[in-house]
């Protein structure tokens, strides 16, 4: 089913007039009289309509889809090119609740105060177009890019962040880190801060295990967009197996391998939950 972003206001009537940009996204469509069309907000509603000449005609109630209870920040060093848009997309695809855009000493991307608003509306559209495709109910928000001392203060609002670190010794792999943390993935907001193409600088790095949980990712050095979708991949598949083997515990039915609202099936299957319990 074809889906399109609408404001929520349009959610309530019985037939929408689509906005511009949704109204061009449906015309390179050619849906069918009567094709269903599903509209969402982005916050958690959804509703299905019925195409026809005149509009779409609502043919369903609104249905509202809960948050996860683990709300994900990806605070990433932003890369260049049409690597960074491809983080943005798997980060949404994985079910983030944010998107923070770091600028670090050093960073490729140079990024002046005048040119950041516009980036960031750019990134927002990468992002609308993934909720879209990926039948995502929440849009994650995208903040214009901060330097890293900014992205510092931030890191301080979360419950507990993970920060890729390439240290010596190595620091424990990811997995390993959040299985001996206590508040591991429990409710609330949690974070990963990944690095830029040439890492962090010391100073830097120094700063983050001050503030986050360093970790590993495995034997080999991840380019920094790889980092990014290998941390969010693991806390996903962790968050997920962990909210559904509570549900079932508490007679909710739910398989462990079954998904939870906004969730990605493939992360929440079992096969990958049992290869992330592998990682050394």
């Amino acid at each position: 089913m074809h889906r399109l972003l609408v404001p929520s206001s349009a959610l309530s009537l019985s037939r929408v007039t689509l906005p511009d940009a949704a109204a061009r996204h449906l015309k390179v469509l050619r849906p069918k009289p009567n094709e269903e069309i599903e509209l969402f907000d982005g916050q958690g509603h959804l509703r299905t309509y019925a195409y026809s000449q005149s509009g779409l005609v609502a043919a369903g109630e609104i249905v509202s889809v809960p948050p996860l209870a683990m709300r994900l920040t990806l605070f990433a060093c932003v890369t260049k090119g049409s690597r960074w848009d491809w983080t943005i997309e798997k980060a949404v695809e994985l079910g983030v609740a944010r998107i923070v855009p770091v600028i670090s000493k050093r960073c490729i991307v140079r990024l002046t105060a005048a040119e950041r608003p516009a980036k960031a509306q750019r990134w927002r559209r990468i992002a609308e177009d993934a909720a879209r495709q990926s039948d995502a109910a929440w849009l994650p928000e995208v903040l214009e890019a901060v330097d890293f001392p900014a992205a510092l203060e931030q890191v301080k609002a979360c419950r507990r962040v993970f920060v890729g670190a390439l240290a010596e010794p190595p620091p424990p792999p990811l997995w390993t880190a959040i299985s001996d943390c206590e508040d591991a993935l429990a409710e609330g907001d949690y974070g990963l801060f990944v690095g830029p193409e040439g890492d962090f600088t010391p100073e830097e790095l120094a700063a983050l295990v001050v503030l986050a949980t360093p970790v590993s990712f495995g034997p080999t050095v991840l380019r920094a967009e790889t980092a990014a979708i290998f941390g969010l991949s693991v806390l996903a598949a962790a968050s997920h197996s962990r909210a559904n083997f509570y549900a079932a515990t508490l007679g909710g039915g739910r398989s462990r391998g079954a998904c939870t609202a906004g969730a990605s099936e493939l992360l929440c299957s079992d096969r990958l939950v049992g290869t992330v319990l592998s990682i050394k």
